[in-house]
């Protein structure tokens, strides 16, 4: 990590799995990953249902016993410690409350099952319901609350035990749309008020870019990419992550031509794409690339745009209005189709069957190895 300075620094690691394995039914799930979470960061595990993501969660938090590797916190070996010694805290996507005990009971439950002190408790208990805004409902049971308040009861039961790592499953999964945006936002607060270590398994692409520090894209049981947020969208280094985060247009092809600043590649479909060239971009003649490009960087012109490159005619053939943005779908003259998103500035344009021409520029779309 480097300081303002550019000065490399230590960070401290309070998470590590070096090269572990959970086999179910001589299946892996989860597939000899490594990874690192630094002391005090927003880590988030993203992947689809199945990739292992949850699997991962439950080896940290010593629900789940690693098959091979190790599972290190604060760079003690955790492979004999059940889960009630690590020092870690489990927010669950059910919330887990217990219905016959109200918010104050529910949050202090885990401190008198350690046998704390009767005033100590009370501080700290009251301490988290502050942190959560939950003070004036410490009398409630679980079904007067609401879901969001239910969550931040979860979350300060876990905060109460002042753990090293707080882990969170799905956590916000559970809530409408409206109130999970709400949420996050007093998540993120919550973790930068509080400086402890978040890990976060989603399935929501958006949840894990808008609150993360940093996010490994699981796929298959093995890890695709770790990165921050800009890094995962704009410089996925698959084309899973580059489809899975977000939405793109893949284009497959082979690079033709390269030159000091930028690389053409001939698609399967004979369209001819121009990329800026990058440190990390292939730059192999005949080597098989995909490009992806992002709907929300291609441009959409009625009239033909004095480009040289990454010009292609169409037609419209789907306008969606999405209130802020505009939707289009537009089939090129080779048949192929691409997805544009563009803001709602000066309305949608006309309808199916317009003529329509997509351009993007060169530094606006990415080579990825095949």
């Amino acid at each position: 990590m480097q300081n303002q300075r550019g000065i490399t620094t230590f960070q401290p690691l309070d998470v590590e799995l070096r090269n572990v394995f959970k086999f179910f039914n001589q299946e892996p799930a989860v597939h000899g990953i490594d990874l690192d979470v630094r002391q005090g960061e927003f880590f988030s595990i993203l992947g689809p249902s199945g990739c292992g993501k949850t699997t991962t969660l439950r080896l940290i938090a010593g629900f789940e016993i690693a098959d091979a590797g190790k599972v290190l916190i604060q760079g003690q070996s955790m492979t004999n410690v059940p889960p009630y010694r690590r020092p870690v805290n489990t927010v669950f996507q059910s919330y887990a409350l217990f219905n016959h005990l109200n918010v104050w009971d529910n949050i202090a439950f885990g401190l008198r099952l350690k046998k704390i002190h009767k005033s100590e408790i009370e501080i700290r208990v009251q301490e988290a319901l502050k942190l959560v805004k939950m003070e004036s409902l410490r009398s409630r049971f679980p079904s007067q609350l609401s879901g969001g308040q239910q969550q931040r009861v979860a979350l300060a039961r876990a905060l109460v035990n002042r753990p090293t790592v707080v882990l969170l499953d799905e956590p916000l999964g559970a809530l409408d749309l409206k109130l999970r945006k709400e949420m996050q936002i007093e998540l993120s607060n919550l973790h930068k008020d509080l400086g402890v270590t978040f890990v976060m398994v989603t399935h929501d692409q958006e949840e894990a870019l808008s609150l993360s520090d940093r996010i490994a894209v699981m796929n298959q049981g093995k890890i695709e990419q770790v990165g921050t947020p800009s890094q995962i969208y704009e410089r996925p280094q698959t084309s899973f992550v580059a489809d899975f985060i977000g939405d793109t247009n893949l284009f497959s092809g082979e690079i033709v031509a390269v030159d000091s600043s930028s690389i053409k590649i001939s698609t399967k479909t004979g369209l001819s794409i121009i990329i800026s060239r990058a440190e990390d971009t292939p730059s192999q003649l005949s080597q098989a690339v995909v490009v992806s490009v992002r709907p929300e960087k291609i441009q959409l012109s009625l009239y033909p745009p004095n480009l040289p490159a990454n010009c292609f005619e169409g037609r419209l053939i789907n306008v969606m209005y999405l209130g802020t943005h505009v939707n289009y779908v537009v089939e090129l003259t080779n048949g192929i189709r691409i997805n544009v998103l563009q803001p709602n500035t000066f309305g949608a344009l006309p309808g199916s069957d317009t003529p329509i021409y997509a351009w993007w520029a060169e530094n606006d779309c990415l080579a990825i190895n095949q």
